[in-house]
């Protein structure tokens, strides 16, 4: 906490001359912010606990899930984020390789095979792959109830499509008997299908409806109406970018995809793939600096802001079943340093407060940009990278307000333009009122400087939460180009078993003055999440079918003393002089 005037006067003569040069400091990195007391007009609806989840590239699906050997390191760091938030992570299976496969029963294998028989369409042909129903006993080990939006291949247009597609839609209900089957997309990124070969002119969002609607119609009679499921359950259009094609929500509307066949409608969201770069197609080179640049991350997502407008006003969740910050695997240095990280939890937040409902950052085994490796590649033994942690900060945020967290971004103007369109503030509500504000700092701060500079939040939480604690979590590393040595609420994530243990047992606190204000310094390259009356992750998580999930932290902290907290007060005010200097 930055010490007020007055308590820096109290530590004597030597900290008088420092306070002309503090005013100074404070002026130039400093913010006042005043979040509502209440959840305003336009913050999020309510967060599932599902929310933050993951994609995972189909053929990839045992490198994350093991072979014949279950991948316990993937599977415990999916049931952390379970106990944090409430649920699993949503899992989407899907793309460019679910238009690759074909299902056959009687291949029982955890693994797939190349089809000997290949005879579809495509640069890569649509028939490709043969996977059975090994694929689902390996999915199923994923924790409890996972929902898994599962990707059916619709570039197969054999004679025999529809049996096809119906088998494949049969193995997936049938199979998943651990994980929950939440809906099916069909087709990855058909606006790219004239590029791929999948398809040949005329192809566009009429034609593409028409074809979508008939595998839907196919697998909701054969499948999903004798297994007792809604017609409703099916994702489009899942694609790539609708920017100057003919697949944008309001003209799939337009083309009859709401109107479904015989009475029945086959959509219940809206699916969209977004990344902030792609290496090949984006022109421009990208850097760390350019990540965790905020101010770019809206500018990228403006027109897909829009199309979440349009999908919203039809009375449709919309989701993002496909994100990334690098893809399609990643760049060393850029997608796997801490500053991603930063990148990744300032994009759930900002996603929330847009009011989409879901997001799944995209992995495959060979990705820079994936969570964890979760196979031995590139001379190195699975780990877990740093991007794991915003998905955990994400997720006790998520699991603070038990099934009514809310998220409102709120106005970050005006800091300075060394700190410009690098500071991000959002406001957590849990049961409609103040519950924390979450703080982030994208400027860059390397692991070799030494002297790291720092931004002020002056935050005025309220008269109604005057003289209350309010308890500090950090997202932190040593420096934005880091790779290891990320912590998250005081808790690191072992390499081999994904198990959790504290690092750093302070219980870091801030009293709020008679008003209910304080100022909050925040690292460069560094998030604090702001919680009033208890550390975020201490308190019972309630899971989505009633029951009480563990407490997110493991072990007891150690409240920090009187000593310890003037001798906090009189570094930070060091520090901030130093900065400056």
């Amino acid at each position: 906490m930055v010490p007020s005037l007055s308590a820096v006067a109290g530590l004597g003569n030597i900290a008088l001359p420092l306070l002309s040069l503090l005013q100074l400091v404070l002026a130039q990195s400093s913010i006042s912010l005043s979040p509502s007391s209440s959840a305003p007009d336009g913050a999020s609806e309510y967060l599932d606990a599902s929310f933050a989840g993951f994609g995972i590239e189909p053929s990839n699906l045992f490198s994350f899930t093991g072979g014949d050997t279950p991948n316990q390191l993937s599977i415990k760091l999916l049931q952390n984020l379970a106990d944090y938030s409430g649920a699993p992570p949503h899992i989407r299976l899907g793309g460019n390789t679910q238009d690759y496969m074909l299902y056959e029963s009687n291949y029982t294998d955890i693994a797939w095979e190349k089809n000997p028989s290949s005879t579809a369409q495509g640069n890569v042909a649509a028939d490709s792959m043969i996977i059975g129903p090994g694929y689902f006993e390996a999915l199923n080990r994923f924790p409890k109830d996972t929902p898994v939006t599962y990707g059916l291949n619709l570039a197969y247009m054999e004679d025999d499509w529809e049996d096809r597609i119906v088998a494949a839609a049969q193995g997936a209900v049938s199979g998943m008997t651990n994980v929950k089957l939440y809906s099916f997309e069909v087709g990855n990124e058909p606006d790219l299908w004239l590029q791929n070969t999948f398809r040949t002119a005329p192809w566009n969002g009429q034609v593409y409806t028409t074809q979508f609607l008939d595998r839907a119609e196919a697998v909701y009679t054969r499948v999903l109406q004798p297994a007792g499921l809604p017609s409703s359950f099916f994702e489009p259009p899942a694609t790539a970018s609708t920017i100057g094609t003919t697949f944008e929500i309001s003209q799939l509307v337009s083309d009859g995809m709401m109107e479904g066949r015989n009475g029945d409608n086959y959509v219940t969201v809206w699916n969209q793939h977004d990344y902030f770069y792609f290496i090949g197609v984006t022109k421009t080179p990208i850097t760390l600096n350019d990540l965790m640049q905020f101010d770019q991350t809206n500018t990228q997502f403006a027109y897909w802001e829009k199309q979440v407008k349009i999908g919203l006003k039809t009375g449709l969740p919309y989701v993002l079943r496909e994100m990334s910050s690098i893809g399609p695997i990643g760049m060393p240095g850029v997608s796997d340093a801490f500053g991603a990280s930063l990148w990744t939890l300032n994009f759930f937040l900002y996603a929330a407060s847009l009011d989409i409902s879901s997001v799944q950052m995209h992995m495959t085994d060979n990705s820079n940009a994936s969570a964890w490796q979760p196979i031995t590649l590139y001379g190195r033994d699975p780990f877990v990278r740093t991007l794991y942690y915003a998905h955990a900060a994400m997720a006790q945020i998520v699991g603070n307000g038990n099934g009514t967290t809310q998220i409102a971004s709120m106005s970050t103007s005006n800091v300075g333009s060394s700190y410009d369109g690098r500071i991000r503030a959002y406001s957590m509500y849990a049961h409609d009122n103040l519950q924390a504000v979450i703080m982030l700092n994208g400027k860059q701060a390397n692991e070799s400087q030494s002297d790291k500079g720092s931004f002020t939040f002056n935050v005025n939480f309220g008269s109604s939460n005057a003289n209350k604690d309010v308890y500090l979590s950090y997202l932190t590393a040593d420096g934005a180009d880091s790779q290891t040595g990320a912590t998250w609420n005081g808790m690191t994530y072992s390499d081999t078993t994904g198990e959790s243990s504290v690092v750093d047992s302070t219980v870091h606190t801030i009293t709020l003055d008679g008003s209910g204000k304080a100022a909050i310094p925040v690292r460069d390259s560094q998030a604090v999440v702001a919680n009033i009356g208890w550390q975020i992750g201490s308190t019972a998580v309630l899971k989505s079918d009633g029951s009480t999930a563990r407490k997110s932290n493991a072990g007891l902290r150690n409240t920090p003393t009187a000593f310890t907290a003037v001798c906090a007060m009189i570094a930070t005010t060091f520090a901030l002089v130093a900065s400056s200097a």
